[in-house]
């Protein structure tokens, strides 16, 4: 999008596809920004494993914690990666405490830097116990040949000075003797998460994570599904759609559905049955995407995401089955948003294209929408994860819808959704408290704190409030 380029900012999930060493490996590149984590949730769901890249300087961050969650509650395999090492970092040590007390998982340091506070001198392979040298070279372009061997040999005594030398023994005896011990089954589990330091602008490092990424992550496994699962090799094709994206060509006003397949095989043009309607579609006009550039694809397999022209008929979550089969996924939920505005078109002229431009934006997953029951079409109530977004919805529906907008934003910070269709504004009492419907007609109600909340729980104990919508 444009204005990703005006603000420096990712605020969408990209997908990119190359291959290595004989691998085809699927990269969901998710915005790092904590406003655009609902984006980030969806894609988690389409992807086998995660790997987390940390700011040597910065350490965990917020938005970091939010969606390690979201992978230990899906179970996948985390690969960390400490980034920057070229510059000023924390103490690997104290980064190591970080990232286990924060995000409460153990961690295994497959690599260790020499040298930090801005004098990286090269880091220690702990698998090969050799020492490799810093080298730097240039973002993307080329690869880097270090110089490397035995942390035995006496001329990187020489080359890293004997202060140096003598801390990395120490540290890679305290590592063996207290550290934890690596075990495959729980980097599978995602119970432990290798790590490797390194500098992804100069190159250094990128390739043995690369090497190690390939041996120890999970291949494309089973899948469940509303009658069993079913197995990547299965003959039959099946994928569910995890992301919408309107206007990625500006010129061409196209809608995209990315699609990760779960089974089988697919080919350009295939005809499937989109279960939620019954409804038969051809898949065509498929592409993979490298960077900018759109590759059109004739076929692909279990693992792979491939995006397909939406003529609008399909949905986040939705599932598609060749042959005669017609199971369904599990869906995506919507996670709760925390931050609100009231959302109304200057112009009443242009009401048909603000309701387009809603419906597209919302059905994207970018925003949330609610209605209060007595207001009519000429206003929303929007929710999204934090306030940049509600920036990006105003510069959207300018830029793509060519609307005006007036936006309000609201004093809630939480979304919950009762358990009953039958909540009532009299239900709230003198709460401070909103009601709204959901796309759905399904009460939800929005607080200022927690405390507000509580209270609505004491008075109604015969009803449940969820913060993640029910799945339809």
């Amino acid at each position: 999008m444009e204005i990703e380029k005006q603000r420096g900012i990712s605020v969408t999930s990209s997908v990119l596809n190359f291959d290595y060493n004989g691998y085809r490996i699927n990269i969901l590149d998710t915005p790092g920004h904590q406003d655009f984590s609902e984006d980030t949730y969806r894609t988690l769901t389409a992807a086998d494993s995660a790997v987390m890249l940390i700011d040597g300087a910065k350490g965990v961050e917020e938005q970091t914690k939010k969606l390690f969650h979201v992978c230990r509650m899906r179970g996948i395999p985390i690969f960390t990666f400490v980034n920057k090492l070229d510059r000023y970092c924390k103490n690997p040590l104290a980064l190591m405490e970080e990232i286990e007390e924060s995000l409460g998982i153990r961690s295994y340091p497959m690599n260790w830097p020499i040298g930090i506070d801005g004098d990286f001198k090269g880091v220690y392979d702990r698998g090969r116990a050799q020492i490799e040298l810093f080298e730097g070279g240039r973002h993307g372009q080329t690869i880097t040949v270090s110089d490397a061997g035995d942390v035995n040999d006496e001329r990187f005594k020489l080359l890293l000075g004997e202060h140096l030398y003598n801390q990395l023994c120490d540290d890679i005896s305290l590592l063996d003797i207290a550290g934890e011990k690596f075990d495959f089954d729980r980097v599978c589990s995602g119970e432990l998460t290798p790590v490797f330091f390194g500098s992804a602008m100069t190159n250094f490092g990128v390739r043995p994570f690369l090497e190690a990424f390939i041996e120890m992550a999970p291949s494309p496994g089973p899948k469940a599904h509303s009658e069993g699962s079913i197995e990547p090799f299965d003959d039959n094709f099946s994928g569910f759609v995890f992301k919408i994206q309107a206007n990625m060509d500006p010129a061409h006003r196209d809608r995209l559905a990315f699609i990760r397949i779960c089974s089988g095989k697919f080919q350009k043009g295939m005809e499937v049955t989109h279960v939620r309607t019954g409804r038969k579609v051809r898949l065509s006009q498929s592409q993979q995407f490298m960077a900018q550039e759109r590759v059109s694809v004739e076929e692909a397999y279990a693992g792979d995401i491939i995006g397909v022209y939406d003529p609008g008929i399909f949905n986040i979550g939705d599932t598609l089955c060749g042959g005669n089969q017609t199971f369904s996924f599990e869906g995506i939920p919507m996670f709760p948003a925390e931050c609100f505005a009231d959302v109304m078109v200057k112009d009443s002229s242009k009401r048909k294209q603000f309701l387009k431009g809603i419906q597209e934006i919302s059905e994207e997953g970018a925003i949330q929408v609610f209605r209060q029951p007595d207001v009519g079409a000429q206003m929303f109530t929007v929710g999204v994860a934090g306030a940049l977004q509600l920036e990006v919805l105003e510069y959207r529906l300018k830029h793509e819808y060519n609307v005006d907008i007036e936006m309000r934003q609201l004093p809630y910070l939480m979304a919950r959704w009762a358990d009953t269709d039958k909540f009532t504004k009299e239900m709230l009492g003198y709460s401070d408290a909103l009601l709204l419907e959901d796309q759905f007609q399904r009460p939800v109600i929005l607080f200022k704190n927690p405390w507000s909340l509580q209270r609505l729980q004491e008075r109604n104990k015969d009803i449940r409030f969820f913060d993640i919508a029910p799945l339809v």
